[in-house]
């Protein structure tokens, strides 16, 4: 082949994967039900702002340790986690709770037979008396740490399910979409979902971009408002099969109620906008 010829291929196919990189948002590789609802939250919201780029979904999971760096580098596109002060430092947040804040609603699991034991609480102050477990590296373990809580902390989340079965704390909080599905995947260990309790804080998940993605940023929440604005974000938020079962199982109205502030929460977070918010009594 002619040096001529060669060099034009060479160049013909880089401008190409460069213009196939520019037409594509590259996300981390989706696993689990609560991923693919908030996959579909994006999809909706580029629908919505008129944004043709496709998706693509790296071909394996990066751990959640790295997904700050790989953004800010450029490597993916954007991520989603609940808020911190280490990505609102470094990423640009789009302040729309992907989940409607359920993060921050909590139901425990315990062991088999102390239900009785939890009967007896009814306010935070009641709570205090037992001990809570909790990822080392969670925003949440800082949020109850400071509520007042006593807290035992693990690096690996499996190994909570395993120190709450043998004694080491009294309770897991969980988000409402989580405990039973936990627990029914542990039959080996004697656990169970407390009936009576809910611990509820503002906690929002929000999608992270580089601060110079300005466009993205820009098209992502103009799409995220107008499906607000339109309905189309509870329609398909409520109508989830996981998001259906937690408000099913969870039995929202009939628990005792426990609220707790978040010190970490940012200065911009929307509290002030209601129909961003899950809304228990009106579940």
């Amino acid at each position: 082949m002619k040096p001529g010829i060669l060099l034009f291929l060479l160049l013909f196919y880089s401008v190409t994967e460069a213009a196939a990189r520019a037409d594509t948002i590259k996300v981390n590789k989706v696993v689990g039900e609560k991923e693919e609802l908030i996959l579909s939250i994006l999809e909706l919201a580029l629908r919505k702002s008129g944004n043709t780029r496709n998706l693509a979904q790296l071909d394996t999971e990066i751990p959640v340790g790295r997904l700050v760096e790989e953004t800010d580098a450029g490597r993916i596109d954007l991520m989603w986690a609940g808020s911190s002060k280490v990505l609102d430092d470094k990423l640009n947040a789009v302040r729309i709770p992907l989940l409607k804040g359920l993060l921050g609603h909590r139901i425990f699991i315990i062991r088999q037979g102390d239900q009785a034991r939890f009967d007896s609480v009814t306010s935070l102050s009641s709570l205090s008396q037992f001990t809570a477990g909790m990822g080392h590296f969670w925003g949440s373990t800082r949020v109850l740490k400071e509520a007042g809580l006593k807290v035992e902390t693990s690096v690996k989340y499996q190994n909570l399910f395993h120190m709450l079965d043998g004694g080491r704390f009294d309770y897991f909080p969980r988000a409402a979409h989580e405990p039973w599905s936990e627990v029914k995947s542990r039959p080996e260990l004697g656990l169970q979902v407390e009936k009576n309790l809910l611990l509820i804080y503002p906690y929002a998940m929000y999608f992270y971009l580089r601060k110079d993605s300005v466009q993205l940023h820009a098209s992502i929440l103009n799409g995220l408002e107008q499906a607000i604005t339109d309905g189309s974000f509870d329609s398909l938020f409520f109508a989830n099969p996981m998001i259906k079962s937690a408000v099913e199982e969870s039995h929202f109205s009939h628990r005792v109620v426990m609220r707790i502030a978040n010190p970490d929460m940012h200065p911009d977070t929307p509290v002030g906008r209601p129909e961003l918010w899950l809304d228990i009594a009106k579940l």
